[in-house]
């Protein structure tokens, strides 16, 4: 499998039985005779901070589970300005319309160091076919990325800056164990809520000066949650 940004590749299927993401992944629940009947390479991607995984209407029979790190996936507008229209993390899965043999619809890109399996297409087929549970979880991993571009669509896309911003705020911080957010570059948060660049930056110095958020080397230690969520409820 070739990537456009040449990616380490490597193919380990035993991986897959011991996997720390694997009760949250495509293949929960099946056990080890099901891996038995898997008779193509399940491939370990990684990727560092701005590589490719893949671009938009590039045609490969490969979908891909994020085990580690964060990817965004990206759509370009007619004037070239770039929309983030999915954040993806941890046991996420990308590339799914490659089951229904249609080109990728984004290009996929590593915000941070990723560690990634890339599944053959056939792979999920096959298994589909005497595993129902596995085609189950399909389901439930498509209906989660419709659950979220539904959600980026109704809640960064509407509402004044400082409401776009609080809302992004507060759903980067949710996912966080250690409530330390990372602060992805001002550009990126503009292409996730469709603000300008210096606009966003305005907002997160003003939220800083407020006291509501308070970082450090590109993380934030941390934010005033309830504040934030009344500015994204447009109460303030």
């Amino acid at each position: 499998m070739k990537s456009i940004s040449s990616p380490t590749i490597g193919s380990d299927e035993s991986k897959c039985l011991h996997c720390a993401i694997r009760d949250s992944a495509l293949f929960a629940g099946l056990e080890e005779l099901g891996f038995r009947h898997i008779h193509q390479p399940i491939e370990t991607v990684i990727l560092a901070p701005r590589a490719f995984l893949y671009r938009a209407q590039e045609r490969r029979d490969t979908l891909f589970t994020l085990r580690s790190g964060a990817m965004k996936l990206v759509q370009y507008l007619p004037d070239g300005s770039q929309r983030i229209v999915r954040l993806l993390r941890d046991s996420d899965a990308l590339g799914l319309e490659t089951l229904v043999r249609q080109p990728y619809q984004h290009d996929a890109i590593a915000l941070t160091d990723c560690d990634i399996c890339a599944i053959p297409a056939d792979v999920i087929d096959e298994l589909g076919r005497e595993q129902p549970r596995i085609y189950q979880a399909l389901m439930a991993r498509w209906q989660q990325a419709l659950n979220e571009a539904d959600a980026w669509l109704t809640q960064f896309t509407t509402g004044t800056a400082r409401q776009r911003v609080a809302r992004l705020l507060l759903r980067l911080a949710c996912p966080a164990s250690d409530h330390r957010l990372r602060l992805f570059g001002r550009e990126d948060m503009a292409a996730m809520v469709g603000l300008t660049t210096e606009t966003v930056s305005r907002t997160i110095a003003e939220l800083r000066r407020q006291g509501l958020l308070r970082d450090q080397d590109a993380h934030l230690q941390n934010c005033d949650q309830e504040t934030l969520r009344r500015i994204a409820d447009g109460e303030e």
